[in-house]
């Protein structure tokens, strides 16, 4: 059987080069896998992450059409982004797997004193945020996904890390200390390919 299409989606002050390392290790094991790593201006956080959502789900149409199947990656924002794509926007319906990677669905507490007025996108990270609390309310959409929440106790960018597993599916720490060690430190990306390569 063909190997669904990965989407992979970047975080915030990210752009897809990010995930050079990533689809390398992907590639290596899996030459016909098609990857797909969208560019997400987010405009240093004043983006309102359903605008973004909104945009991935044109991007992602515009590539594959409206009904291809396909998986999903998320590292930080990104995960949110995609989940936001994915309960907002019925992408849930074409998706068979999810991995978000170090992503704030439950906030975090290093956004919660930015104002929502200068810096949204930003914003929509905070605990008890409107837009997590909506997400939280429609969260068995993701029933049918394979869910998994990939993460570092010891992060602090998403603060307390525990908070960046989603409410449903399974979640597993990544052995690595940083946020940003979660996407570049080969230990970790042997632990991404793994989820997003698994039968």
């Amino acid at each position: 059987m063909a190997q669904r299409p990965l989407v992979l989606v970047h975080g915030l002050w990210d752009t897809p080069r990010l995930f050079r390392r990533l689809e390398e290790e992907l590639l290596s094991r899996c030459p016909e896998l098609t990857l797909y790593a969208p560019h997400l201006p987010h405009r240093l956080g004043s983006t309102p992450i359903r605008t973004l959502a909104a945009r991935l789900g044109c991007l992602i149409d515009e590539r594959f059409g409206p009904s291809q199947e396909i998986d999903l990656f998320g590292f930080s924002m990104g995960g949110v982004i995609a989940r936001t794509w994915l309960q907002d926007h019925q992408g849930y319906a074409r998706t068979r797997r999810f991995v978000c990677l170090g992503s704030p669905q439950q906030g975090t507490l290093t956004a919660q004193w930015i104002p929502s007025c200068w810096l949204a996108g930003i914003a929509d990270m905070k605990l008890g945020s409107p837009l997590l609390r909506d997400l939280q309310r429609s969260s068995d959409r993701l029933t049918d996904v394979s869910c998994l929440s990939l993460y570092t106790p010891t992060d602090i960018t998403v603060f307390p890390g525990w908070r960046a597993v989603l409410p449903e599916g399974q979640s597993a720490a990544v052995p690595v200390l940083t946020h940003r060690q979660l996407i570049l430190n080969p230990v970790a990306l042997k632990q991404v390919a793994d989820a997003l390569l698994a039968d």
